[in-house]
């Protein structure tokens, strides 16, 4: 799990380092048309900008999120749960060094994002592994269920 999550974390970060040498801000890049395009962005907030005047609140959410998924993983059952978690602790810890390392200041950094599909928020790496992690960890829960079930 420790694996996933700095492999995640580091793949963010590394895509945010390249794309911030190499985008201008707010100006959009076509890559399949208007419908896929690379465009930076720096959010105060949380997912479609929600909560932009409370960026240490997500900043203390991530933190806890990274802590107690590290704290919890030797208890984890199952590969899709571990994995789940560690692309969910992964993406939080991407995000969370923006928050920490950041303009405009430590803790209340801004998040770069940079993907932008169709009319869908801008998003980067990190909260595509929280998806996705979310997703696997979905799916975990209902296969240890059935499979309770089935030895029950």
């Amino acid at each position: 799990m420790f694996a996933i999550a700095v492999a995640a974390a580091s793949i963010d970060q590394l895509t945010k380092f390249l794309v911030l040498r190499t985008l201008t801000p707010g100006v959009p890049h076509p890559v399949i048309g208007d419908w896929f395009r690379w465009y930076l962005l720096f959010n105060s907030g949380a997912a479609f900008s929600f909560g932009e005047g409370a960026t240490w609140v997500f900043t203390c959410i991530q933190l806890a999120f990274v802590v107690g998924i590290a704290v919890y993983s030797r208890k984890v059952v199952g590969g899709w749960n571990a994995v789940g978690l560690a692309l969910i602790a992964g993406g939080a810890l991407g995000n969370l060094i923006d928050r920490l390392f950041r303009a405009p200041a430590f803790f209340v950094g801004h998040v770069v994002d940079f993907i932008s599909v169709g009319n869908f928020a801008v998003f980067n790496i990190a909260d595509s592994c929280i998806t996705v992690g979310v997703v696997c960890f979905i799916v975990g829960v209902f296969l240890e269920e059935k499979r309770a079930m089935r030895h029950a």
